[in-house]
């Protein structure tokens, strides 16, 4: 998912500068689409493993309730990556600006900084692989919420 938006955004600048706004606007919407497509696909995968493997000797109401343990740990997933993206993108941030504007007198953002790709890639974890994450633990947990509900009548 992170290469696919880091060649994403690449060349969605290079179709807005060579077309129009809307050739990078659809390179945008068709990188974004892998991820989305990847997070509903391991969701649906998962959910519908753990199912089959826990209705084994159970009714589909046991085997429903059973399956929040899923939902917590796809909370926890989600939760972790969200942490660690986050101490990545601060750590490369505060190192950017220390070295940039204090040591070397330079903008925060300036090429010529070489804490910047730091702080891209921690901008680029901390948002592809925690949103990611929390795509994934909102959509397993509305599955599951449902098929909960639908399982008591």
């Amino acid at each position: 998912g992170m290469m696919v938006a880091t060649d994403g955004n690449v060349r969605t600048t290079v179709a807005c500068q060579k077309g129009s706004l809307n050739d990078g606007l659809k390179v945008a919407f068709t990188a974004g689409s892998v991820m989305g497509f990847t997070v509903v696909g391991l969701g649906l995968f998962g959910l519908g493993v753990m199912f089959w493997l826990l209705s084994m000797g159970r009714t589909a109401a046991q085997a429903t309730q059973i399956m929040a343990g899923f939902g917590f740990g796809a909370s926890s997933i989600a939760l972790f990556a969200r942490v660690a993206g986050g101490i990545y993108t601060k750590a490369a941030d505060v190192g950017a600006d220390l070295v940039g504007k204090v040591e070397a007198g330079i903008d925060e953002d300036d090429p010529h900084n070489p804490a910047v790709i730091a702080d891209n890639v921690g901008d680029n974890v901390g948002d592809v692989a925690g949103m990611g994450a929390d795509l994934f633990e909102s959509y397993v947990g509305s599955i599951i919420a449902a098929a909960t509900i639908g399982s008591k009548s």
